[in-house]
């Protein structure tokens, strides 16, 4: 009789146990970070309420101390400027790296003092770089390298934005979609397992009830779809206004010739008025949204919103300060919807019952196509309005939008972010540039793939993609097609070397093809 050994692997319990710490670590870290800011929030609200002539001389004075204060810690660790994301996506890239205590008690402290006085910041973008760090901080600490290391920043990033809104779903989601693009098991059921613990403390903490509990009570019928399709078109066109304008800001802000450590001067000055005017408007956005399932405002006002929201939100990011985009994108989203389907309404075009419907899919919209990140935009929206239902018309919004931004060229706009912190690096580390030019011939191993799923050599840069005529400015998506000719950057010393490594990785990569198919 044959007895069968059963052997029982344990890698992935290990790593799901680690995930788990990882994730109650961080649940612990977002949690006061999100408590430190809704407190503060609430206090400069109430100040600004009940106004007068020494309480705001105070304000001004406490507002210039802050943006000093962090413009401190800005330049004792630049890396924690701006949400983060494009940060922990260089660094999974193994393009940067950190020192994850120094980022996580500085980006702790700075976006506290940036997010809460009721700057147009989200919390989301901070959290996930936070959670980041305590990842890497529990590597460190179990002394792992590599690909564990990874996994476990991936796992982090994942439990905090988990923690941030309440959604295990989701954070694990754009984790994976739109910052480490990488979908094995492993990755995805330790990030899971981090996800879960972090929500798991912050649900204690904030309670159950969705972040953007929002109602509608029908779901939109079919009948009504053409609605999805020209809103997405006008969310799709916003969208790409947005990056547009977005990644112009730190040229706009550099011709003010503060140092940019110290631009953040800027929108602490600048948010004191609108908090004198409106400061149930501060913030990142969700007290806002929340206000649209009670009341909504007038077309008239909803557009004066939208505009307010719109420029101060470029101002407050643009300058640099500790502080995410992705609580700003879904308030500037639900706007949008309201503007839409307010209007319609008032038109007779669409019945006053579906208004809601709209608001809650532009969010999804808005936010798919500014982020290319269509799955994410779906989940984190279905979890943090706790909505189940009409999932199929959100779906149909969210890829309209993403289609749009797409055709008018719209990369991610994380990746452009990144692009922005590594390409500086990248033309630094070449001595003495020149040019090669590559034509990607049919049948060649490249036709067909996308820019960020070739090993490119090191010190090399992608300038641009000429095709016939024009000159495509690549990012990750970018599909390389046969006839085109790749431009790139690299050291006039190793433009020989350097052609021959594309070749090698190119013939590399069609033997692994050959093999496959075999």
């Amino acid at each position: 009789m044959n007895t069968v050994k059963k052997h029982v692997d344990p890698t992935r319990l290990r790593f799901v146990l680690q995930g788990l710490f990882v994730g109650l670590l961080t649940g612990v870290v977002i949690s006061l970070f999100r408590l430190s800011i809704e407190r503060m929030l609430v206090f400069m609200q109430g100040v600004y309420r009940h106004a007068s002539v020494a309480s705001i001389s105070v304000v001004v004075l406490v507002s210039i101390g802050l943006a000093l204060l962090i413009a401190q810690l800005l330049k004792s660790d630049p890396n924690i400027s701006g949400s983060g994301i494009p940060q922990v996506e260089g660094q999974l890239q193994g393009e940067l790296d950190f020192n994850w205590w120094s980022i996580l008690w500085k980006k702790f402290v700075a976006g506290v003092l940036g997010i809460g006085p009721g700057l147009f910041l989200g919390r989301e973008g901070p959290s996930i770089q936070l959670g980041a760090a305590v990842g890497q901080g529990v590597a460190h600490g179990f002394h792992r390298t590599g690909s564990d290391r990874r996994i476990m920043i991936v796992a982090g990033a994942a439990g905090g934005l988990a923690a941030a809104f309440n959604a295990p779903i989701a954070g694990t989601m754009f984790v994976l979609e739109e910052v480490y693009h990488n979908f094995s098991p492993l990755v995805w059921i330790t990030s899971l397992a981090s996800a879960i613990g972090a929500n798991f403390i912050s649900l204690n903490v904030f309670g159950e009830v969705p972040v953007l509990h929002l109602v509608y009570t029908k779901p939109l019928p079919v009948t009504l779809y053409w609605h999805l399709l020209l809103l997405g078109v006008v969310l799709g066109l916003l969208g790409f206004l947005y990056q547009r304008v977005l990644l112009a800001m730190p040229a706009l802000y550099a011709k003010t010739h503060i140092p940019r450590a110290y631009q953040g001067l800027v929108p602490f000055l600048l948010v004191i008025p609108i908090g004198l005017v409106a400061p149930q408007i501060l913030g990142g956005g969700n007290g806002l949204i929340i206000s649209f399932g009670d009341r909504l405002p007038t077309v008239g006002l909803l557009l004066a919103l939208l505009v307010v929201r719109f420029v101060f939100s470029m101002v407050s990011y643009g300058s640099g300060l500790p502080g995410g985009i992705f609580l700003p994108i879904l308030s500037l989203g639900a706007v949008i919807g309201a503007v839409y389907a307010v209007f319609m309404a008032q038109i007779g075009w669409l019945p006053q019952v579906y208004v809601m419907n709209l608001i809650i899919f532009a969010m999804a919209g808005y936010f798919a196509g500014i982020g290319k990140a269509p799955f994410t935009a779906i989940l984190l929206i279905t979890e943090m309005v706790g909505n189940l239902t009409n999932l199929m018309a959100m779906a149909v919004l969210a890829l309209v939008a993403y289609i749009v931004v797409d055709v008018l060229g719209g990369a991610p706009i994380y990746e452009s972010l990144l692009q922005r912190l590594t390409v500086p690096k990248q033309i630094e580390s070449i001595r003495r540039m020149d040019r090669l030019e590559l034509p990607v011939f049919e049948g060649s191993t490249l036709e067909g793939m996308q820019v960020r799923d070739f090993a490119w050599p090191k010190q090399t840069l992608l300038m641009s993609i000429r095709r016939g005529e024009e000159s495509v400015l690549p990012h990750g998506d970018t599909v390389i097609r046969a006839g085109d000719t790749l431009v790139l950057l690299t050291d006039a010393s190793k433009r020989s070397a350097v052609r021959a490594q594309i070749h090698a990785k190119a013939a590399k990569l069609a033997a692994a093809t050959d093999q496959a198919a075999e």
